[in-house]
């Protein structure tokens, strides 16, 4: 049965799995019967597709697994051909470097045995001493130059066999996510023209593939610039090659069953013949959760730059602009998707009970029409590297806050100005006064608005009165928690203060606790 060459001419990648479409052409004089042969063992039969052009007709597809007494993966077989060829090029060099150990073994034997006779023989006046030094010689620069030949061949050795570790390695992780057996797709053909010629294409879905959003937030001032990217992984147990790559938000394993609701009945618990009544929360019910095949939300595309994007009803799909491939075992290949070019409000934001300590922050609000999907980002402030952060979806018109790090220019100091502890002569009631003054100093060369945090403590008991909580200036934001909240625009080298204080009463006979200075 002929088998159709059909390389791998692109790959769509859903969030975890994917769908290869492969193309190749078949002569039709063989016969009505063509064969896709080594496709991966995982892929699900049930998405074989096989369509084509020429003279002839697809009467059927069959899917079958084909049992090898080697791996089916051709990569795999060709890396254990290689290390078969290397190791017996390993050992022929072993053999040559024991071949000159034994020459070294020899010369130095006989380099000692013909020392003791020409040194008796010179004494007794029987050798010439030109003769002598001519053996010499001619012992010395034979044991020089097989001592040279073996460290040469010991250095290819360790070489080879370095060489030979990683093919084992790279044969081992190959090994992992590959199969000894393999999937055919056998195409049945009703032929018009034996002399022509098909063009077919054949895809198949395949689980062990997967991929996930990624961004690169840029801050350069207030500008703001969020480049997306996709991470793809694969361990599908082939390559992808460079071809026509497309990551897709769709999800085809999900169900698509539209949701029904069933009665919600309520009823009397009836206890078993003999055994006495269970409880109702030993029931199951129906009522509450979320039902099965419940629509997926998907979120909307952003607009493209890198690569192109295609709108569906349920799903997008991002096709980059120049082929890619994708080796089997990539873990978080990366291939850019789009960017967005928007704005940012700079400010600061201090909690100087906790630290004293100005953070710098950019507020980004997405001005695009576009929503992005929830992954990892990278925030870069400059050309400085700030740290990573988790993005969850951001919809249109939606807020999002970047946290730039500490800016030293920006000096917070906050001190206890007043503290008071009394006790009322007549109730018994205990007294605390505290107040606090927080003091701001711009030393940059711009202007800055600093969001300064504070707070007053909440009473949960009673017994235990919080009063007479004053501030200077006013909050634009007060909680009910006691949180503080004021705004301070700063001028370069200017200073501003803000002041909190507050008074608590304790009751007699009541013990305070969590109070801090």
């Amino acid at each position: 049965m002929p088998t159709v060459e059909a390389p791998i001419a692109a790959v769509t990648v859903y969030p975890q799995q994917a769908r290869i479409t492969r193309r190749g052409k078949a002569p039709l004089a063989d016969g009505p019967r063509l064969t896709f042969a080594g496709l991966p063992l995982a892929l699900d039969p049930g998405s074989v597709r096989v369509t084509g052009t020429g003279p002839a007709l697809i009467t059927g597809v069959d899917v079958r697994t084909e049992r090898h007494a080697s791996p089916a993966d051709a990569a795999l077989r060709a890396l254990v051909e290689q290390r078969r060829a290397d190791q017996a090029v390993l050992d022929g060099v072993v053999d040559d470097e024991a071949a000159e150990a034994m020459k070294v073994d020899l010369l130095t034997s006989l380099a000692k045995r013909s020392g003791g006779s020409f040194a008796k023989a010179l004494a007794a006046g029987t050798a010439e001493p030109s003769r002598v030094a001519e053996v010499t010689d001619a012992l010395s620069s034979r044991l020089a130059a097989a001592l040279k030949a073996r460290r040469v061949l010991s250095d290819r050795i360790t070489r080879l066999r370095e060489d030979l570790a990683a093919l084992d390695r790279q044969i081992e992780s190959h090994s992992a996510r590959s199969e000894e057996d393999s999937t055919s797709v056998v195409v049945e053909l009703e032929i018009s023209d034996p002399a022509g010629s098909a063009e077919l294409e054949l895809s198949y879905v395949v689980p062990g593939a997967s991929w996930e959003p990624g961004y690169d937030i840029r801050v350069r001032g207030t500008d703001v610039t969020v480049v997306s990217y996709g991470l793809v992984s694969q361990h599908t147990g082939e390559d992808w090659p460079e071809c026509e790559l497309a990551l897709s938000t769709a999800r085809p394993a999900v169900s698509v069953v539209v949701p029904e609701l069933s009665p919600w009945y309520l009823d009397r618990v009836l206890p078993a013949p003999g055994a006495p009544a269970l409880p109702a929360a030993a029931y199951g019910g129906a009522g509450g959760g979320t039902p099965e095949g419940a629509p997926m939300r998907f979120a909307a595309a952003m607009a493209p730059k890198v690569a192109s994007v295609e709108q569906g009803t349920t799903a997008v799909t991002y096709r980059p602009s120049r082929p890619v491939a994708v080796p089997s075992g990539a873990s978080g290949h990366r291939t850019t998707l789009a960017q967005l070019s928007l704005t940012a409000e700079l400010g600061y934001v201090t909690a100087p009970v906790l630290a004293e300590e100005a953070y710098l922050r950019a507020t980004v609000v997405n001005t695009s029409e576009h929503a992005l999907r929830p992954g990892r980002a990278s925030v870069f402030h400059d050309a400085e590297f700030v740290g990573t952060t988790s993005l969850e979806a951001w919809a249109p018109g939606e807020e999002l806050e970047l946290a730039l790090g500490v800016d030293d220019r920006i000096r917070v100091e906050r001190e206890l100005v007043r503290r008071t502890a009394s006790k009322a002569t007549l109730s018994g009631q205990k007294r605390r006064e505290a107040e606090y003054r927080i003091s701001v100093g711009n030393h940059g060369p711009r202007e800055a608005v600093v969001t300064v945090l504070d707070q007053a403590p909440v009473s949960r008991d009673d017994g235990i009165t919080v009063k007479d909580v004053k501030t200077s200036p006013e909050p634009v934001e007060t909680s009910e928690l006691g949180e503080y909240t004021w705004k301070l625009t700063l001028a370069p080298g200017q200073t501003g203060e803000v002041k909190l204080s507050y008074r608590v009463d304790v009751a007699k006979g009541v013990e305070l606790t969590g109070w801090r200075e």
